[in-house]
């Protein structure tokens, strides 16, 4: 019995003869360089290669390939926001020490508005923490990934306006994963364009207005 131990895709065979014991295994030699002086560090919102028709799939950010920007709900509130501005993450995904999702925080929720009401009641800020100014797991809006998988950009853009919402998590429901997350500052940076999204008054906002 023979066995070919010699890969096709990276062998030639000697011109002029059809002998297997001849045949001559190349490399692909890699060359490591330095960058030039003009070389230019890019972000995806440099390029024009998406429109507001383009599948939705294509502004999506996917866990599976990149991870999220987690923070712990044990985290003290302060301490959050001082990251999230270091390292420019508008929203992060709130975990307990289990590494699971119970919430998300953002930017806004981290600042004074938020914080004041909690120090009235007698809480120091250094003691406030993530887990009381998220928004609850159970609060969270979501598209599922495989009604996302026949989307435009516009479709997202007109669900996240409806509902007010500027960001989104994106999840696997044949698997149960949460798989990403759409923002619609990403969008609007990748499409070179505003995008305004205004959050409806809750009940209480309007009666605060009214008796003002």
């Amino acid at each position: 019995m023979f066995i070919d131990l010699i890969d096709p895709l990276t062998s030639s065979v000697c011109e002029g003869c059809s002998n297997i014991q001849c045949e001559v295994k190349t490399v692909n030699t890699l060359k490591l360089m330095t960058t030039d002086a003009v070389d230019h560090l890019v972000c995806p919102e440099e390029f024009n290669d998406i429109d507001i028709d383009s599948p939705a799939l294509t502004i999506f950010t996917d866990f599976k390939k990149y991870p999220p920007s987690v923070i712990e709900s044990s985290m003290p509130a302060v301490e959050a926001e001082s990251l999230m501005r270091k390292f420019h993450v508008q929203l992060a995904l709130v975990v307990d020490s289990s590494r699971e999702l119970v919430g998300t925080i953002n930017l806004s929720q981290l600042s004074d508005q938020h914080l004041i009401p909690l120090i009235s009641k007698g809480n120091g800020r250094a003691d406030i923490l993530v887990g009381e100014l998220m928004l609850a797991r159970a609060e969270i809006k979501i598209l599922q990934l495989k009604a996302l998988e026949n989307a435009s950009i516009a479709d997202v853009v007109e669900v996240l306006k409806q509902h007010g919402e500027q960001h989104c998590i994106v999840v696997d429901d044949e698997k149960h994963h949460i798989r990403g997350l759409i923002s619609i500052s990403d969008i609007a940076r990748r499409l070179h364009a505003p995008i305004s999204v205004i959050k409806p008054l809750t009940f209480a906002e309007v009666f605060r207005v009214l008796n003002h």
